[in-house]
């Protein structure tokens, strides 16, 4: 029996909560999105009300997924990382930098930071750099009288860092999901990332400044290295990787290699770099190796099942629900931005970076390019914009990428399923408390907020650098 009316839009509705139930449930996001595409999918067809041709076509975008050459990046990107986090790099570069700004009140936490920085223009990779950072410098922190709070907090916000700043693979995600350039999206994400960066230090030095027994200096028994042996042990620790750095983003942004053949090279690179210290072994590169499978298997899985849920959603209408109430929304696209990113904010209380992407992206670009495209076309009808509605649109998704990315990145800290925590709490000693942790972000939580808001306001932040090499901005 057909639905009659809005009726198969409403069956569309009930099939994204039924999802969202499931998720929230910790049932496994690729089978709970795949399964309940399976389940209404169904119930479209006993109906009547669904197109069969949209199941027939299933086969052919799994194949698009597993044959899609921007997606290669992620595992270049995620063995890089690795590599670096296996053969202990990582380390030696965060205690180097401990050294450096250990003198300093807030030295260490500071450091911390910039480490945090350095990984993620290299690896993109959260769970490794919050683990090494946990297991080096939270230690050392606790055992010089730092607080708890800012301890862990800093930790936390700094190796979430690796989510907007390039090579990022949430950016690899969202490029490949709003159909935008993921070297783009890098060079886009530069200004807001060391942004981002320059906020956490910023907000280091003044609990120093203010609070100077929440953040003292080290004292002179911690710090071994001094005058030329320390910058020489700088040197050695810090060269290779800035080196390594700038060749992997710079053929991006030089439009030298793509991302995805950047993380190839880049990959080599690192294990030049490992076996120049003498750190490569066949366990290192083993270990790096089936990280990076499990990981990608995970990525590609989530993937299917998006796709799956994507494409009956679609059989359903379900889509056409959604985009005619984001349309709606008060504000034009003011209203619209807003609400995204408070939906997307509050889902990361619960679910990852990858589930919201490739749940909620899809949902909601359909609204965004009809919005931004009559935007256009009023701009164009009253003079004000002499570039193509095309251009207009890609220059919009451009920004709206990043500000989704850094959204996203406070999907990590958010209390209570941050995977940030998650992965410092296993590493944290049994003196830190879940609730020091917790109560640790908040204010850098807020500082990624204000950050976010800034890029919102500022389009500008996001759209100079791609301008430069002639990019569409809107």
């Amino acid at each position: 029996m057909a639905l009659q009316g809005g009726g198969i839009e409403l069956l569309g509705g009930a099939m994204f909560l039924g999802a969202l139930v499931l998720i929230f449930t910790g049932y496994p996001v690729a089978f709970a999105l795949g399964g309940v595409a399976l389940i209404f999918g169904a119930v479209g067809i006993a109906i009547g009300e669904f197109d069969l041709r949209f199941v027939g076509s299933l086969p052919q975008r799994i194949f698009g997924i597993m044959s899609n050459y921007t997606l290669l990046a992620i595992p270049y990107f995620i063995f890089l990382g690795l590599i670096l986090e296996k053969s202990k790099l990582a380390e030696q570069l965060l205690d180097t930098a401990g050294q450096l700004f250990g003198p300093l009140r807030g030295g260490v936490a500071i450091s911390v930071v910039l480490v945090g920085t350095l990984l993620a223009a290299t690896t993109g990779v959260v769970a490794a750099t919050v683990v090494a950072m946990g297991l080096i410098s939270l230690p050392v922190m606790l055992k010089y009288g730092y607080s708890k709070p800012l301890a862990t907090g800093v930790i936390a916000a700094s190796g979430t860092l690796g989510q907007i700043i390039p090579p990022s693979i949430v950016l690899v995600v969202l490029g490949d999901q709003l159909g935008v350039s993921v070297g783009d999206l890098f060079l886009g994400a530069l200004i807001p990332g060391l942004m981002l960066s320059g906020g956490l230090v910023l907000l280091v030095a003044l609990v120093a400044l203010v609070r100077p027994k929440m953040a003292p200096a080290l004292p002179l028994e911690a710090r071994p290295y001094k005058g030329w042996e320390l910058g020489r042990r700088a040197i050695v620790a810090l060269v290779p990787p800035v080196l390594l750095i700038l060749f992997v983003l710079g053929s991006i942004f030089f439009g030298i290699a793509t991302p995805t053949e950047a993380g190839a090279v880049g990959s080599v690179a690192a294990l030049i770099m490992t076996a120049f210290y003498r750190r490569l072994s066949w366990q290192v590169f083993r270990d790096a190796v089936v990280e990076t499978a499990r990981f990608t298997s995970m990525v590609i899985f989530i993937l299917i099942g998006a796709t799956a849920f994507s494409l009956i959603f679609r059989g359903l209408e379900g889509d056409k629900l959604v985009k005619d109430i984001l349309v709606a929304l008060p504000g034009g696209e003011i209203g619209f931005i807003v609400f995204v990113m408070i939906l997307v904010f509050v889902l990361g209380f619960f679910i990852d970076f990858f589930e919201i992407a490739f749940i909620v992206v899809p949902l909601v670009l359909p609204a965004a390019e009809a919005i931004w495209r009559a935007q256009a076309e009023a701009l164009q009808m009253a003079g004000n914009y002499d570039l193509s509605t095309e251009a207009f649109v890609q220059g919009k998704l451009l920004w709206f990428g990043i500000i989704l990315a850094m959204n996203l990145q406070t999907s990590f800290l958010t209390p209570p399923f941050g995977f940030a925590l998650f992965y410092l709490r296993g590493v944290a000693p049994p003196e830190v408390k879940t609730t020091d942790m917790y109560w640790g972000v908040v204010p850098f939580i807020i500082v990624q907020i204000l950050v976010l808001i800034a890029v919102i306001a500022f389009p500008s932040l996001s759209s100079w650098l791609p301008s430069l090499r002639g990019i569409a901005s809107g």
